[in-house]
């Protein structure tokens, strides 16, 4: 992680965050909800879907209302969207039930917490768009940004450096050591093919400018190494 990253830096910001979408609730409450939720993020047979993805989720969202595509209490709503997006994760789960199970634990923890109605749906509606990032699932009225946005945070590894595309590459492998390298590469295949084979990965106007041609060739070499491409 980068500095100021670090999960103590993380949990900071989910007090200040959870703190302005619900500030009648117990504060000892929302510490040990955050508490919960970085334990959950740590689980042992994580590689890639760990902190570190949630610090670079963070920083992508940082980046986008730095430059005006995400206003401040959009991006608040999607940080808490990010620590809930995979707290569900089960490599050997059927497709689908990760996110739905995330959604609905968020769901539940930020309604017990008195977080208001609509920022509950809109939140529930980001994580539900990562189940296949194909499209803009019907959700409450607003957070077009927020959705966009969140799309290109949770899809920004695909246009990281190539050693930290790699590495990613390498750690989701190990998440699916399970599964013999033959379904492997034919599954990772698909999934990759699908991103990239839609139009524009990225959403946002300064995700498709600045990210675009990288997301495109990691994927490229990645499909070469699956032998798939």
């Amino acid at each position: 992680m980068s500095p100021g990253t670090g999960p103590s830096a993380l949990l900071e910001r989910w007090r200040t965050d959870i703190a302005a979408l619900a500030p009648s609730a117990d504060a000892a409450r929302c510490a040990a909800e955050g508490e919960a939720l970085a334990r959950g993020w740590s689980e042992p047979h994580r590689r890639y879907h760990t902190l570190d993805h949630l610090a670079e989720m963070f920083a992508v969202l940082a980046e986008l209302e730095s430059v005006g595509a995400l206003a401040p209490a959009e991006a608040r709503v999607a940080r808490i969207a990010g620590w809930y997006h995979d707290l569900v994760y089960d490599p050997r789960a059927e497709p689908g039930d990760n996110e739905r199970g995330s959604a609905g634990i968020a769901t539940d923890r930020l309604r017990g917490l008195g977080v208001a109605g609509p920022a509950v749906e809109l939140i529930e509606s980001l994580i539900l768009l990562t189940l296949d990032h194909q499209g803009f699932p019907a959700g409450p009225a607003g957070g077009t940004a927020a959705r966009a946005a969140f799309h290109d945070a949770d899809l920004w590894i695909l246009a990281a450096p190539a050693d930290r595309f790699d590495e990613y590459c390498a750690q989701v492998r190990e998440e699916f050591a399970h599964v013999p390298d033959p379904l492997y590469a034919a599954a990772r295949g698909d999934i990759l093919r699908s991103l990239v084979g839609r139009g524009p990965i990225y959403r946002t106007a300064h995700g498709a400018g600045a990210w675009q041609d990288a997301a495109e060739a990691n994927v490229a070499r990645e499909l070469a190494r699956l032998g798939t491409g």
